[in-house]
């Protein structure tokens, strides 16, 4: 399937497969900001894509997330078909002591490759001490790109639904 993809950055790399039988496209940092105030990272692809009418483009975490110090905000990104902004990402920290960012040059140059310093928690004893995490450097491949078909749903209203086995059991009821 022909998907039309647009550079919004110099440095952008149109994704790709990384093996044969990969379903995910690999999306690469063009670009990485804080966000004193929501304490988020967030990573520019420098592309955008046209997603066509009646497929989604779910964007996910790449494995290489267990190696980071971060975790995707929403989890799982909702590309439609009617999107043309750039692909990018919002992480947050995935530890304890997160704390505030060092305001200095040598911290900005650190992000961009993939650390970032910080100060540990005001509430740390030892919170004169600084720590570095890690995070994706600009060059990363951050996320990875599906797209996929969805069919259209129309609900019916309706009293009473069918049997099943489960029934309306909820978290845990099939078991451990």
């Amino acid at each position: 399937m022909d998907v039309k993809i647009k550079k919004l950055h110099e440095d952008a790399v149109i994704p790709k497969y990384s093996k044969p039988g990969d379903a995910g496209l690999d999306l690469t940092a063009t670009s990485v900001e804080y966000d004193f105030i929501t304490g988020t990272l967030s990573y520019g692809t420098g592309i955008a894509v046209e997603i066509p009418e009646g497929y989604v483009g779910l964007v996910f975490p790449r494995s290489s997330i267990r190696t980071k110090n971060l975790i995707l905000t929403n989890h799982v990104g909702v590309i439609d078909s009617g999107y043309r902004g750039e692909i990018t990402f919002s992480f947050l920290p995935s530890i304890d002591y997160w704390g505030v960012p060092i305001p200095d040059e040598d911290s900005t140059d650190a992000l961009e490759d993939g650390s970032l310093l910080l100060y540990k928690d005001a509430e740390d004893e030892y919170f004169d001490n600084t720590i570095a995490i890690a995070v994706y450097a600009v060059g990363d491949r951050i996320g990875q790109l599906i797209i996929m078909p969805y069919p259209s749903i129309n609900f019916v209203e309706s009293d009473a639904l069918s049997e099943t086995e489960r029934g309306a059991g909820g978290f845990g009821s099939t078991g451990n």
